[in-house]
């Protein structure tokens, strides 16, 4: 990858394996939204930037140098070979094809907290209403960044909420649990980088034991937003994929599971 910076923008030549539509859009974040020249728009860490893919060029508009090295570069994981990663991938017969086809999907490095509070939104909820009740949330009770952007409120500042005002954006259900996770992460009796640096199975564990978390949201949380690529979170699409594996995933998995998700859950969408 080589790295220009133009004025105020960054110029990415060389970038392999970066599909922004599939992976901005593919419900492992909520907060992008796509531009009408196909650009993309979206806040992480309270900072805002506009991405735009051109080949195997990016441009990264009106950032830094310092915002690209301390968010950029290991939000979108450009550190990492997702070429050779897709190449073990392609050893399995099964995926092979839907690597090519689907060719580009990363998981992005999100916040835990954003993370987790999002895909507790997520339960039995679709990309739409997800996004328009994170949006809501944003608005809400986020730091204004630019006209119509917001950070992610903190824990803090959620933490003050009552299971109505959270019913108030649309939460439904989820409102009770939100509110608790909010408090107990405000409180330090949910320790999130803790948990980021736990082994695979006793984080997920640590997860489970908060309120209103499932084994999916703790997966797809741990997956997304703690940096575990070997979390596999298992929905009703994926139910029906590991029909193909009877045996278990296949040892080119392995570390990986979690990016092989998520072809896996293109193929299934497209063919199941």
């Amino acid at each position: 990858m080589d790295i220009k910076y133009i004025d105020n923008d960054i110029v990415l030549k060389n970038v392999k394996c970066l599909d922004l539509d599939l992976t901005l859009d593919c419900g492992q974040a909520f907060r992008w939204k796509k531009e009408e020249d196909n650009s993309w728009s979206g806040v992480v860490n309270g900072v805002f930037l506009n991405i735009k893919k051109d080949g195997d060029t990016f441009i990264l508009k009106n950032t830094t140098k310092q915002d690209f090295e301390s968010i950029w570069c290991h939000y979108f994981d450009f550190d990492k070979d997702y070429v050779e990663i897709c190449n073990r991938l392609k050893q399995d017969k099964l995926l092979s094809p839907t690597v090519d086809r689907y060719y580009g999907i990363r998981i992005l490095n999100q916040d835990s907290w954003e993370a987790l509070c999002t895909f507790v939104i997520s339960q039995q909820n679709n990309i739409k209403r997800i996004k328009g009740i994170v949006d809501r949330l944003c608005q809400a009770y986020g730091e204004k960044v630019r006209e119509g952007w917001y950070s992610f409120p903190t824990a803090e500042r959620l933490s003050t909420l009552t299971v109505e005002d959270f019913e108030k954006l649309g939460t439904g259900y989820r409102a009770k649990y939100l509110e608790q996770l909010s408090k107990g992460v405000a409180r330090g009796e949910i320790d999130l980088q803790k948990i980021k640096g736990l082994p695979l199975n006793e984080a997920r564990q640590e997860l489970l034991k908060i309120f209103g978390v499932g084994i999916k949201v703790a997966n797809c949380a741990l997956l997304f937003g703690f940096e575990f690529y070997d979390a596999f979170p298992v929905d009703v699409w994926m139910k029906r994929v590991m029909e193909y594996y009877p045996n278990g995933l296949p040892k080119c998995f392995e570390g990986i599971e979690g990016i092989a998700q998520q072809y896996l859950f293109h193929w299934a969408r497209n063919n199941l």
